[in-house]
């Protein structure tokens, strides 16, 4: 059984701490699905202030939700729309400090102020995104950005 430990230190150690547990947690696995349910669910508990953690699947036309943690979401999202569609469009992260700001968002948890959605590559081809929300302003800086890109990557390293 799994049990998410406290994490300690400055912020680049504690996303070094969170690498090592999503490491654990996808051990062996290779279920998209369920990866995807466990790591969301250990960073909506590990990281402060979010209020949506999650992920969207591209079905080869648009992103279509996926495991999270959070109030529902929309279902799907085409890929010129909002902060995951442009991450999707782009295959580059999104990191937006006000939401309200950013053209074409899709307001899924009105709540939601700051984003950061990580786009998951696998051989070249889109298989969907990571999405943390924010009910903070700016609540994502750089340093949460590579560790986010870090996880994201462990979880496509663990897709067959």
């Amino acid at each position: 059984m799994f049990t998410a430990t406290s994490l300690s230190g400055d912020k680049p150690q504690q996303y070094a701490q969170l690498a090592a547990q999503a490491r654990a947690l996808l051990h062996g696995e290779t279920d998209r699905i369920a990866n995807a349910a466990n790591l969301s669910a250990l960073l909506y508990h590990a990281l402060p202030s979010l209020n949506w953690a999650g992920f969207y699947f591209h079905d080869g036309n648009e992103l279509v939700v996926g495991p999270f943690q959070g109030l529902p979401a929309c279902v799907r999202i085409p890929l010129d729309k909002g902060v995951c569609g442009a991450a999707g469009r782009t295959l580059q992260t999104q990191r937006v400090d006000d939401v309200h700001a950013f053209p074409g968002h899709i307001a899924c948890d009105a709540a939601s102020r700051s984003e950061l959605v990580v786009p998951l590559v696998k051989d070249g081809r889109l298989v969907g995104v990571l999405d943390l929300d924010s009910p903070d302003p700016a609540r994502f800086d750089v340093i949460d950005q590579q560790g986010i890109e870090t996880i994201a990557a462990i979880y496509v390293e663990a897709l067959p």
